[in-house]
């Protein structure tokens, strides 16, 4: 059963991890499956698939393609090692040409999801990091614009979000195509893994 929610599972709990077995699978899967595929993903099998894909790389065009407008945002469905409210999405644009530096490519982006009331929005910008073929999500750094749709723009040390996003950096890996696992940072590395599916 080539891409069953079993056979992906199953991939998940190999010790050690067959990390190209496990692209293929999820390559082969419907977007649909796929995001059913991470929400099996416990805190003890995102830790273990966060350092599998140690070294494989991805960029911010696998986030968010070139082709896509300015301003328009691509949804990657989460699934998060909380205690609760694990599902999310992470929403993200490409800037408009105004705002595109000449040196890098960046990504604005914002997390949707339940509690959002309480902590804000946690914008932040994506970048490449060259040196470890990761894609950063720096909530140090927020965005000068937004699509209309999206909430306002605050300070992610304003309410709570003080407690979760301030001085936090996100750390992305690929695993399959629109796939990825991430770690979160606090000068140095905490406890907190996601996965995500673009769709």
């Amino acid at each position: 059963m080539t891409g069953s929610i079993d056979t992906i599972v199953a991939e998940f709990d190999r010790k050690p991890i067959q990390i190209d077995t496990l692209e293929q699978r999820l390559n082969e899967a419907s977007t649909t499956l796929r995001v059913e595929a991470i929400r099996q993903l416990t805190p003890n099998r995102q830790r273990r698939l966060f350092a599998a894909c140690s070294g494989r790389t991805v960029t911010t065009e696998d986030i968010v393609a070139d082709d896509v407008a300015a301003l328009t945002e691509v949804i990657h469905e989460g699934q998060n090692t909380l205690p609760m409210f694990r599902a999310f999405q992470k929403r993200f644009c490409l800037p408009s040409k105004q705002h595109q530096p000449d040196n890098r490519r960046i990504l604005w982006g914002y997390n949707h999801q339940t509690f959002s009331g309480i902590t804000g929005p946690g914008y932040f910008v994506a970048y490449d990091d060259d040196d470890t073929g990761e894609v950063v999500i720096d909530y140090r750094e927020l965005p000068p614009e937004k699509p209309d749709e999206w909430p306002p723009i605050i300070e992610n040390t304003a309410r709570l979000g003080r407690f979760v996003y301030a001085g936090m950096v996100d750390r992305l890996r690929r695993v399959a195509d629109g796939v990825t696992i991430g770690r979160a940072y606090k000068s140095e590395p905490m406890n907190a893994y996601f996965a995500l599916v673009r769709t």
